[in-house]
Formats: C-alpha cells, sequence, structure tokens
C-alpha cells in the first residue's frame, strides 16, 4: 500500500481537486464516504462531489454542542444539492457518565478530559461512520495548522485503517473563498465573524485578523496539540 500512495501522490501532485475526486470515487464505489464539518474546504468539497456523484455518502458528526448556526447550514446543503447528509450521535450513555463525573466543561479542565469529551462526542461516532468504507476524503489543508503541513493528498490513516483522501491539501484560503465565491457554495455564516474555523460551540471562538485559522480552536492549548484525535499522527 505504501508504494501504491506514493505513485499516487505523484500522479496528483499536480491534479485539480475534482480529479482527485472523480478518480477516487470511481476506484472505491460505495466504499469512500466525505467526512464533512461543514467548514469552508468540507463545502467545496460536497459541492464538488454533488457534480459527481449525488449518491456519495457525505456524513457529519453531531457532537450535541454545536452552533444553531451548523444545523441550519445542513439543511441549507440539503435543500440546495438535493443530497441528504448522514447525521452521526455520540452514544447517550456514555456523554450521560462523562458528563455526570468530570462535569459539563470538563474540556477546559486539561487536554486530557478535552481528548475524552472528543473522544466520546467524536471519534467513536466517526469509528461507526466509517464501517464498511475502505477511502474517506476530508478538507484538511497544509495551510491550516502546524500539525498538517506535510500532510500529502492521499495517506493511509493509521488510527481507522483507512486510504485518506485530501483534495485541497495544497490550497490556500484565498482559493477556497474563490471558488465558494464563484460558485455560490452556501457556507457557515459564522465566518463572517472571524470563525475561519467551527467545531463545537463552547471550543470555538472568533480569531483576530490574520491569526492562525486555528487559533480558535481549543485557544487554552498549545498550537501542537489542537487536534481532536481525526487526523492526528501516529
Amino acid at each position: 500500500m505504501e508504494k501504491q500512495i506514493a505513485q499516487w501522490n505523484e500522479q496528483f501532485q499536480k491534479a485539480k481537486p475534482e480529479e482527485v475526486i472523480a478518480f477516487f470515487l470511481e476506484k472505491f464505489k460505495n466504499k469512500i464516504a466525505l467526512s464533512s464539518s461543514l467548514g469552508a474546504e468540507d463545502q467545496v468539497l460536497t459541492h464538488l462531489i454533488a457534480q459527481i456523484d449525488k449518491n456519495c455518502t457525505i456524513f457529519t458528526l453531531d457532537t450535541g454542542r454545536l452552533f444553531p448556526e451548523t444545523y441550519e447550514l445542513i439543511e441549507r446543503t440539503n435543500n440546495k444539492y438535493k443530497i441528504k447528509l448522514k447525521v452521526y450521535f455520540p452514544d447517550y450513555k456514555e456523554v450521560e457518565e462523562m458528563v455526570f463525573t468530570k462535569g459539563i466543561n470538563l474540556f477546559y479542565e486539561s487536554i486530557e478530559n478535552r481528548k475524552e469529551c472528543c473522544k466520546i462526542r467524536k471519534l467513536k461516532p466517526l469509528a461507526r461512520a466509517f464501517e464498511g468504507l475502505d477511502a474517506w476524503i476530508c478538507g484538511l489543508r497544509r495551510e491550516q495548522s502546524v500539525t498538517r503541513a506535510d500532510m500529502q493528498v492521499v495517506e493511509w490513516d493509521k488510527n481507522n485503517n483507512l486510504l485518506k483522501i485530501n483534495p485541497l491539501i495544497a490550497w490556500t484560503e484565498q482559493e477556497v473563498w474563490d471558488y465558494i465565491r464563484a460558485n455560490h457554495v452556501p457556507y457557515h455564516t459564522l465566518h463572517d465573524k472571524n470563525y475561519p474555523s467551527i467545531g463545537c460551540q463552547p471550543c470555538t471562538m472568533p480569531v483576530k485578523p490574520g491569526a492562525d485559522v486555528r487559533s480558535g480552536r481549543w485557544w487554552w492549548e498549545n498550537p501542537e496539540h489542537k487536534e481532536c484525535g481525526l487526523h492526528a499522527k501516529e
């Protein structure tokens, strides 16, 4: 697999995102899906996928702590593209036990608590979403953070034993927004209020102009810790 991944990265080094998507949708058929956080990049990917194959699975995770604007965007996206985003939820018993033992806002207390919250609310539902898949598409860009600077178009996701496809990995933020405006892609309204990266409401805040796009996520932690585990490196 390592050799094949290297060949694909060479093949798609300068390819357009739609070319990458079309190739892997054809290769993996119903064994590939887009994992969407409803962020700007994922909305671009949703738009591209909808032009190629509306039957491709696009799913998102509802942690129970999302912004109201996030739910509104799910509806707008479904309506525009005539699709149905599949929504995965955490196990309510695990959430109840976590909140009872460690508090409703445990994530502010320590990195360990925050990662436990992410695990229960995001990683475990994600594992269920991945069942039966061979590959997943996501909207990572190298420019987003120090933890993503070395990522490639095609990678092996050791955490989930899946191929991970990053069609927008080389795009700049400007390219993302130019595409959104040119193609009238629905986007999260909080982006207009200085929220470049949007996750759970209590763990997301607006950023100052020119600041790192991920600086509003888990702002109380150091940059090298700012991953929930979805894209963690071994």
